[in-house]
């Protein structure tokens, strides 16, 4: 455990040092209040909304966001170790294959929550002031309630970014396996769905909201979505979530399950890589 822990810190100083956490909370922070200030200019009115109105448009732009960062800050976890001749040299102290692959995730997702946290929670405060909606619990729940969940869709995808690099032999093709897969997730997936939706004639339930659950994206989306009555009509893919597997408490155990399975499986094939 000692040694797992070492190797998060030392991820985590990198993030400092290489100025990963500043970037992304800069840059989360600027979507954030750009979405609450500019939101409304398609409808000609400009100025800070809501920060229930913030947090609707704000989980559509994260899932193209946060996704992209998580895959770009740990891509190259074991490959570019490998190339850079240091993966063998880090494998001769005192910590096992697995402790390895695992600090660097805890390092990494101890950078995401940074960013995160700071990032969407100085928006939130300074759009829930401007909004006059700092007293407002109900509100604060549903934002902690996306920042919690953005923080876990980051780590989903560092954990298939581990696992593209566990397979990978070269950086660059770590890097190809890592846009394709943003791309299936982000855009194609939802695309081919929207479409089977719309043959299936828009029904709720069946088969069709089962396949919501094999995309993560798609899980956060509806962790955020759920609570907002007039987000069920801003987009199609929510009004087919009914059951009891479409409840915040569930999505969020379905969230970990996206975590702990890449996981498992880019350990398995670390420890069979040969070096």
């Amino acid at each position: 455990m000692h040694a797992l822990i070492t190797v998060a810190i030392k991820e985590y100083r990198d993030g400092l040092r290489n100025r990963w956490i500043l970037a992304i909370t800069v840059l989360l922070a600027a979507f954030a209040v750009g979405l609450s200030y500019f939101g409304g200019a398609a409808s000609g009115a400009v100025g800070v909304t809501s920060l229930s109105t913030t947090i609707v448009s704000l989980a559509s732009l994260a899932i193209f966001i946060i996704p992209l960062v998580a895959l770009m800050l740990a891509y190259d976890t074991l490959v570019g170790e490998e190339e850079q001749g240091t993966l063998l040299l880090l494998l001769t102290y005192p910590l096992t294959r697995g402790q390895l692959l695992l600090g660097k995730f805890a390092g990494h997702a101890a950078i995401l929550a940074t960013a995160t946290v700071i990032g969407f929670g100085a928006a939130g405060l300074l759009v829930a002031g401007a909004a006059g909606e700092l007293g407002d619990a109900g509100v604060w729940r549903a934002f902690g309630l996306f920042i919690l969940s953005s923080w876990l869709l980051g780590c989903v995808f560092l954990a298939l970014a581990q696992l593209i690099s566990a397979w990978a032999g070269e950086k660059s093709v770590a890097a190809g396996v890592a846009l394709l897969v943003w791309f299936w997730f982000v855009l194609i997936f939802d695309l081919l769905l929207l479409g089977a939706l719309v043959m299936a004639g828009g029904q709720e339930g069946g088969w069709l909201a089962g396949l919501l659950l094999l995309n993560p994206t798609d899980i956060f989306r509806l962790v955020n979505f759920v609570g907002f009555e007039a987000a069920r009509s801003y987009t199609g893919l929510t009004h087919i979530a009914v059951g009891p597997w479409f409840q915040p408490a569930a999505l969020l155990g379905l969230l970990l399950v996206w975590i702990v399975v890449p996981l498992l499986l880019a350990q398995w094939r670390f420890a069979r890589r040969a070096l």
